[in-house]
């Protein structure tokens, strides 16, 4: 099951992520992507949720994406969270418009 939120910035994610919460997803299953790699970066750390890492996208698409651009690395990990090629274009597309894109996700 997954979840996806599309916000302008951190203080609406931060209400998305809490919302979320309050739905019964954990921190360790919320993750936040922005197209510049350090506003994701510092926005996931502010917020104290998960990074997408080698857990959820298995090593080879980890090593993968030093090689891919930023879209690419972007559309992956959306995928590796369950979304399917076509939604992970369409959310690329908008962190590309300067979005924040949360997602929550749960395994099966």
């Amino acid at each position: 099951m997954e979840t996806v939120k599309i916000v302008e910035n951190g203080v609406q994610a931060k209400k998305e992520i809490e919302q979320l919460m309050g739905k019964g997803f954990s921190k360790n299953e919320i993750y936040l992507l922005a197209h510049d790699k350090n506003r994701s970066e510092d926005l996931t750390d502010a917020l104290d949720i998960s990074d997408i890492g080698v857990a959820e996208q298995g090593v080879f698409d980890s090593l993968a994406n030093v090689f891919r651009s930023r879209g690419d690395e972007l559309r992956t990990m959306l995928e590796s969270l369950g979304l399917s090629n076509s939604e992970a274009e369409r959310y690329e597309e908008e962190m590309d418009h300067g979005k924040v894109v949360v997602i929550a996700s749960k395994s099966a």
